[in-house]
């Protein structure tokens, strides 16, 4: 499809009032500077049209894979990046600035696809899969949640039965990224013994459907559907050998939801940097309107918020990439930032005044898409006890 090419140039600027940039390497900024190159090119001027038709703009799953942009953490022999975790970071933080939806397509692809590959598959299943998921040949899904199992996917309805030389697979999986375009899912299910078990799921496979969910009014610019399984038969080679238990599709998360943090801020800084420019241009009482107390009170907390969620991800990526961060601190990583990126775009919202609910500007494009991102993948409730359960030892899931 066709997209319409606006003509206003996106002048983003990103605020770092607290010099976190000194913090980052050369090869740091030069990856997230040709990130928001190529978002200022290619993403910006299409992503409102693509947004208001509820279209996925499928021609930029190559140019993400050309820009190195799924899986950059998995090692450059499998077609990756082997870059670090706040490369990683960077990159989602530049693309989620674009668009929810787009960083959500590259999170599935490199953190729930690539990665449970990667962590849990066989070397013969690492060298079929991985480097055309890299380069965006394949694009992969993710199958956990169902419609009756959303944060509680320890009891997930999809079963697999052993039959000798193939697994029978079937049920469904619910809310699905990538669902209706995939070419291959991981799909998470439990055998005879209840176990969870991941699966390699190809398209084409016989009783494989991927119906699309429309009528969507968030993440209109990705495409969302369900996993439907009826007796088909996956190759036993397909079965992930070092995922058991529910152990396998929680590491995923915990990948994503790093992703998501710095994604957040990226969508964060992008309303408040389109806020900050309008209220110096819009006049009203024969002034800009930043000149009024109540204008700077919002943009001075706004900053403050951005600055403290920077901290809070620079950190946790170099936790990442020292291998010492947990469940929790990637947790209260994801519902902060994905938090304050809805209360800024809130915000943001009313500084545009009645233009702030038009595609003119990007904020009720990123306040819509916030409102999936502040649910998926754990939501904020689920988040707030997962740390309650670290700080008092106690879970109150059960």
């Amino acid at each position: 499809m066709e997209f319409y090419q606006s003509n206003k140039v996106d002048n983003f600027e990103s605020p770092d009032f607290y010099q976190i940039d000194d913090l980052l390497t050369e090869e740091h900024l030069l990856i997230r500077q040709s990130v928001r190159d190529f978002i200022k090119k290619e993403v910006s001027p299409i992503i409102e049209d693509a947004a208001q038709k509820a279209v996925f703009p499928v021609h930029l799953v190559k140019r993400f894979g050309e820009m190195g942009l799924f899986g950059p953490t998995i090692p450059e022999k499998y077609g990756a990046g082997g870059l670090d975790y706040i490369a990683y970071g960077l990159m989602m933080q530049e693309v989620e600035r674009g668009d929810s939806g787009l960083r959500s397509m590259a999170s599935v692809q490199g953190s729930l696809v690539m990665y449970p590959i990667y962590e849990y598959g066989s070397e013969a299943q690492k060298q079929k899969y991985l480097p055309k998921l890299a380069s965006g040949e394949y694009l992969g899904c993710f199958g956990l949640t169902e419609p009756d199992f959303g944060s509680n996917p320890a009891g997930m309805k999809t079963r697999i039965e052993d039959k000798g030389e193939y697994y029978l697979l079937n049920g469904s999986k619910m809310w699905i990224s990538n669902a209706p375009m995939a070419d291959i899912a991981v799909v998470w299910a439990k055998n005879e013994q209840g176990r969870i078990k991941g699966l390699i799921v190809e398209r084409g496979m016989e009783g494989f459907s991927t119906p699309e969910i429309h009528q969507k009014w968030s993440l209109r610019a990705s495409c969302t559907g369900e996993l439907v399984f009826d007796n088909v038969k996956v190759p036993k080679e397909n079965l992930l050998p070092n995922a058991d238990g529910l152990r396998g599709p929680l590491g995923c998360l915990d990948s994503a939801r790093y992703g998501i943090a710095w994604g957040a801020l990226g969508a964060a800084m992008d309303c408040y940097d389109s806020a900050k420019k309008y209220s110096l241009e819009r006049i009203q009482f024969d002034k800009p309107i930043a000149s009024f107390q109540l204008v700077q009170k919002k943009l001075a907390e706004m900053l403050t918020e951005i600055t403290k969620a920077q901290l809070v991800c620079w950190r946790l990526g170099m936790l990442k990439n020292a291998g010492k961060a947990t469940t929790a601190q990637i947790s209260l990583a994801k519902r902060n930032n994905v938090d304050m990126a809805l209360k800024i775009a809130r915000e943001a919202r009313q500084l545009h005044g009645g233009m702030g609910i038009t595609g003119e500007y990007p904020i009720m494009r990123h306040l819509m898409n916030l409102e999936s991102v502040v649910t998926y993948e754990g939501t904020h409730d689920i988040h707030l006890l997962i740390l309650g359960a670290e700080i008092t030892g106690i879970s109150a899931f059960k």
